[in-house]
């Protein structure tokens, strides 16, 4: 096939690698238009589960990936002058340059063609396969945005992306309280020079504070001074601005139209505070060249795709909504003892936790956990103690 991908990010090169290692004759140009070694944002956080896949559809990539990612197994919150810190599951960071980067190595040592500062506005014609790869604001996805059913829904709250030359040792929540409200940060390490930290507030606290008149200096001097205590006194940074934005949901009712067919952000977006991004992206690009090897004709492929994918995002879509939505209610939360806010900061993807009071959910949620936890100990004990029984009897 002759495939043509519009969007040099992680969904449109990881395509672009899963093809040609599936038929190294496919003919496939990815048009990215930002310059090469220009990118928005910092840092993207992925998990262990993620990784494994990787390994799983192309291990020479996956390998540069944990090569040059950092990684943490803890979780601290700090509320006011109080903190806590919970052990879970392993995470990943990784800038997003140096991800770019390293598929951009593998995906031209398979023969991809990587065309930069090049934008495409309409499908060529003598394409086989065009991707949409080109993110929220797609122009190939505006030209038929009818016919995909594009709908997107902002957010409350606005929030501003930065850097940091604090690395975090954690993944780390931090809530400042202000005379206008409260002000919260998340920081993760990607590098070990630099964290990515996201700042949100509700609109009322930020016109309080000031940050939507300040310029980008006077916002920076005033969101470190609000966080000095995690920052430890390391300056925040801007990339592209300081602005403000709310967060968009972006989804489409049908995801092909023709030979074109949507990947990544074009087709679909999940708030940050979630942190499937990235991971979703990647999982797009595996189940498009996956359907594209298991289906003879091109039509029924795309439709599989768009099909399946649509179907595993609910979850992930119904998860980062209610996390939206607890951020958006945190006074609801705030006042909790901090290890116990920290609980519901891990429960905030339940759909039943805004209709619960916050003492109740929490405490109903450790007697299922220590149910489980007896059902796991008696599922261990189950063999053991028939085993020993039986040696008994012998």
């Amino acid at each position: 096939m002759k495939v043509v991908c519009a969007g040099g990010g992680p969904a449109g090169l990881y395509l672009a690698i899963l093809l040609k290692r599936q038929d190294p004759s496919h003919e496939i140009t990815v048009h990215e238009r930002n310059p090469e070694g220009s990118t928005y944002g910092w840092g993207v956080t992925y998990w262990r589960g993620l990784l494994d896949r990787l390994h799983a559809h192309d291990p020479e990539s996956a390998r540069a990936v944990e090569e040059h990612s950092v990684s943490w197994r803890e979780g601290v919150a700090h509320v006011r002058d109080l903190s806590t810190r919970h052990r879970g599951d392993q995470g990943f960071g990784i800038g997003r340059q140096r991800l770019l980067d390293l598929l951009a190595d593998r995906a031209r040592a398979l023969g991809v063609h990587l065309e930069y500062e090049s934008e495409l506005t309409e499908p060529p014609a003598d394409a086989d396969l065009v991707v949409a790869a080109d993110g929220v604001h797609s122009a190939l996805r505006g030209r038929h945005a009818a016919h995909f059913g594009t709908r997107i829904v902002p957010g409350r709250n606005p929030y501003i992306w930065l850097g940091t030359t604090q690395v975090f040792d954690a993944f780390t929540f931090a809530f400042t309280e202000t005379e206008h409200g409260w002000i919260w940060a998340y920081g993760y390490p990607y590098s070990g020079e630099h964290s990515t930290c996201v700042v949100e507030c509700a609109p009322e606290t930020r016109t309080g504070l000031g940050l939507d008149r300040a310029d980008e200096g006077e916002g920076l001097a005033l969101l470190e001074k609000l966080f000095a205590d995690v920052l430890d006194g390391h300056p925040l940074i801007a990339r592209g601005g300081a602005a403000w934005p709310r967060f968009g949901t972006l989804t489409n009712r049908v995801w092909h139209h023709g030979n074109l067919v949507l990947l990544g952000d074009a087709a679909h977006t999940t708030h940050y505070s979630i942190g499937a991004g990235t991971t979703l992206a990647l999982e797009d690009a595996m189940c498009l060249a996956a359907a594209l090897a298991d289906h003879v004709t091109l039509p029924e492929a795309l439709a599989a795709y768009g099909e399946r994918r649509r179907t595993e995002l609910l979850s992930a879509q119904s998860a980062a909504r209610h996390s939206a939505q607890w951020y958006e209610n945190l006074p609801r939360y705030i006042h909790l003892p901090p290890h116990r806010m920290f609980a519901l900061l891990g429960q905030r993807h339940s759909p039943l936790l805004p209709y619960v009071p916050p003492q109740l959910y929490y405490g109903l949620d450790k007697a299922a956990g220590r149910l489980e936890a007896l059902r796991r100990l008696k599922r261990w004990l189950g063999p053991r103690a028939a085993r020993a029984l039986h040696a008994r009897r012998g």
